[in-house]
């Protein structure tokens, strides 16, 4: 492993390992060869140099990524399971029992992904005490953006921002605030950033066939964010996965052929279909890797299961939180779960989750906490994350 901090360590081998892996000092593998690549803040070319005040990238590369401020937001309709039961073959009791979701929040009116970002990120800025001219970067987590080409330039416009820092959208479904989170990491350690909001927000009620019950009792909307900056290190691990061969147990594939043959000549105009899943094959993926992956960040962060205050999953079902909590042979009173009141919120389940239990005080600064996020792809991934 490299000795310095913040330093990109690709691994050279010849076999592909299936996973990455962060630890406190950087980019790490456990074995192999590594070449160092150091990340520059200054650009010359032709005898031009781009000083610091034309770029927002610090020169000095920084040796930590510390969680300072968490916010959420979610619509103000909330639809319950007595709701759904007039719409569809179903009953409280039938949901509950094999979810645990009692009610979800779907947005109405003028409300859409981007507001709901927005929220959700002003108010992890003030807990943070940061202005958003002081952001250098933004990373909205979505599969379900207001425009195809991405949302968080506009959000980046929304919140006020002046200085034309970088913001782009990541998509991995109900695994991308975790990849958010690594991401910001990289950006940090790495690539000399300091100030980082991490969004992770979704709409699925607009991708989900309400006349399905198998899917339609699931899903509700909201959004999550945190803000990251460059103290001393709060992440202190990852472990991340994909899985192609998994993509038909779980997805939302384009309808190519609904108007007419693609192949003709121009193209007729597609839409995507509404969510399509596997619920049995889902649940098998998740209580078999998610246990794996976090043990596997638990031993990159040079911890064990005991060490851990808290453990927070991407909330999609409770059987599956129940599963992998007794896998991991955490007690229940160490799960953070908030799947009764919103259900399956995507990328938005776990900032959605911390951000009620940061300020509700149950988790404290300095806590650790075990996440992990699975999902369509099929993906997955854990961090192991110190609070505050």
């Amino acid at each position: 492993m490299a000795k310095a901090s913040g330093f990109f360590t690709p691994s050279l081998r010849t076999k592909i390992q299936p996973s990455i892996g962060v630890s406190r000092s950087g980019f790490c593998l456990s074995e192999g060869i590594f070449k160092r690549v150091v990340c520059s803040s200054s650009i010359e070319s032709a005898g031009t140099h781009v000083s610091s005040s034309q770029s927002r990238i610090p020169k000095l590369v920084n040796k930590g990524c510390k969680l300072v401020g968490c916010g959420s937001e979610v619509p103000s309709l909330s639809v319950s399971n007595d709701d759904l039961a007039k719409i569809v073959d179903t009953s409280d009791e039938w949901i509950s029992v094999r979810t645990g979701i009692r009610n979800r929040r779907v947005i109405s009116g003028k409300e859409n992904l981007r507001n709901l970002a927005v929220e959700a990120a002003k108010k992890a800025l003030k807990m943070a005490n940061v202005e958003p001219d002081d952001l250098d970067l933004i990373l909205l987590c979505t599969s379900t953006p207001e425009d195809i080409f991405g949302d968080a330039p506009k959000v980046q416009r929304e919140l006020g921002c002046t200085k034309s820092q970088l913001a782009h959208d990541i998509t991995a479904a109900c695994s991308g605030f975790v990849l958010g989170l690594f991401s910001a990491s990289c950006y940090i350690k790495g690539g000399g950033f300091r100030n980082v909001l991490v969004i992770g927000a979704d709409v699925m009620s607009r991708f989900v066939d309400w006349t399905n019950r198998g899917t339609c009792i699931l899903f509700g909307d909201a959004a999550g964010a945190v803000a990251c900056d460059a103290e001393e290190d709060g992440l202190l691990s990852f472990d991340l996965h994909s899985d192609g061969e998994g993509a038909r147990h779980l997805g939302a594939p384009i309808n190519d052929n609904e108007n007419g043959s693609v192949l003709e000549f121009p193209p007729n105009r597609s839409s995507y279909a509404c969510v399509q899943m596997n619920g049995k094959e889902v649940f098998r993926f998740a209580v078999r890797c998610v246990p794996q992956s976090i043990e596997s960040a638990l031993e990159k962060a040079g911890l064990t299961a005991s060490n851990i205050d808290w453990l927070l999953l991407h909330q999609a079902n409770q059987r599956i939180i129940d599963a992998v909590a007794t896998r991991l042979e955490f007690p229940p009173e160490k799960v953070i779960s908030n799947l009764a009141n919103y259900g399956n919120t995507s990328a938005a389940s776990i900032p959605l989750a911390l951000d009620e239990a940061v300020r509700s005080g149950k988790v404290k600064p300095g806590h650790t906490i075990a996440a992990a996020g699975f999902g369509a792809g099929l993906t997955w991934g854990s961090a192991v994350i110190r609070w505050g």
